[in-house]
């Protein structure tokens, strides 16, 4: 098994930024590509960004590029998601997620087999 368990979440106002991060264990955490989604009130779960077990590859949603940078330290056993410029419309609450690192990054929440319990992200205007 492994465990998830993110923080860093909080209340902020347009324009600030957060630093989220994802600790794990159980499990080899290079052996997985990690992400990271996110899902507001009243709709569906959505990516944000990806990063392969190397920490080489990353990949963003559209809404997200260029304001996220994702990234890992696969000695600390940490993913973290880096967002700046925030919005009112990234309010969300944040998942990260862990896939095999076989399958490289994947944007599908269907090939994450690991989930941690989310950190609540609320942009004020």
């Amino acid at each position: 098994q492994v465990q998830l368990v993110e923080s860093g979440g909080g209340l902020v106002q347009a324009g600030d930024s957060l630093r989220l991060s994802c600790a794990t264990s159980g499990r080899t955490f290079s052996g997985f590509a990690m992400g990271w989604f996110r899902q507001a009130p009243g709709k569906e779960r959505e990516f944000v960004a990806t990063v392969d077990w190397t920490g080489g590859t990353t990949y963003y949603a559209d809404s997200v590029k260029g304001r996220f940078t994702i990234s890992r330290d696969n000695a600390k056993n940490t993913v973290y998601l880096q967002m700046n410029s925030l919005k009112p419309e990234d309010t969300a609450v944040y998942y990260c997620a862990g896939a095999p690192a076989a399958l490289g990054i994947q944007t599908r929440s269907e090939a994450y087999a690991y989930w941690g319990q989310g950190t609540q992200v609320t942009v004020s205007s």
